[in-house]
């Protein structure tokens, strides 16, 4: 794999919202470029049997676990059967430890749990990237230490980039909320919508303005106290 080249990545998920919306995530990672956007498993494996024909193959498969019309399992097994060497991170909202341990077994590497936030996703990527690099086809004989720091990079955490007293389900509930809303909300909106106190909601927003994945901006026609809104970016 060239070391300066961006990773293409073909996503997978049935919801042509959300699979959109992972695909502005895949956007602004550097490094990375959306290949496709696939709502089926059958449209996953066209594509993947077309990439591979060509001179540029699919490096990455984001794959939702429950498509209309197969299984993730299913699809990601057909392409391990296919000869298809692109790393599988699993998106999903499947929790069953039995699907994980499946999942692992036909060739996903990485697994992601639905809601999730940017700075999650992100850390995916990039330790897919780590892992591809670690393992560059060289020529060569891997050794002990390159098999070693390559599955490292896919057991790194993201717990420290969160400021202390933000969770990251807390954090992804909020993202995806204001993600999904077609109007800029407030924290009190915010708040009602997942039942947590205005306070605490405001940090969280507070966070997403400041790490530029929300706009803060003043809500006119309110009296008394300013009261600001947030829209997704």
């Amino acid at each position: 794999m060239a070391r300066d080249r961006d990773l293409r990545v073909l996503i997978v998920d049935d919801d042509p919202l959300t699979a959109e919306a992972h695909a502005d995530y895949v956007r602004r990672v550097p490094g990375f470029a959306v290949d496709s956007v696939v709502l089926t498993g059958n449209d996953a494996m066209s594509r993947m049997d077309a990439a591979a024909a060509s001179d540029s193959p699919v490096d990455i498969v984001l794959l939702d676990m429950n498509l209309t019309d197969s299984h993730g399992l299913d699809v990601a097994y057909r392409m391990h059967q296919r000869g298809h060497g692109a790393d599988i991170i699993a998106i999903t909202a499947v929790r069953d430890l039995q699907v994980v341990r499946s999942a692992i077994s036909t060739g996903v590497t990485q697994y992601l749990i639905k809601p999730f936030t940017f700075a999650a996703f992100r850390e995916k990527l990039e330790n897919q990237r780590a892992f591809r690099l670690n393992l560059t086809d060289t020529g060569a004989l891997a050794t002990q230490a390159s098999v070693d720091n390559a599955l490292s990079a896919l057991r790194s955490v993201s717990q420290s980039r969160l400021p202390k007293g933000l969770l990251e389900e807390t954090l992804a509930a909020v993202s995806t909320l204001l993600r999904e809303s077609d109007a800029a909300l407030s924290a009190t909106e915010v708040g009602e919508r997942l039942s947590l106190s205005r306070v605490t909601v405001r940090r969280y927003l507070e966070y997403l303005a400041e790490t530029k994945q929300a706009r803060k901006q003043p809500r006119h026609g309110t009296p008394g106290r300013p009261e600001y809104e947030y829209r997704w970016l």
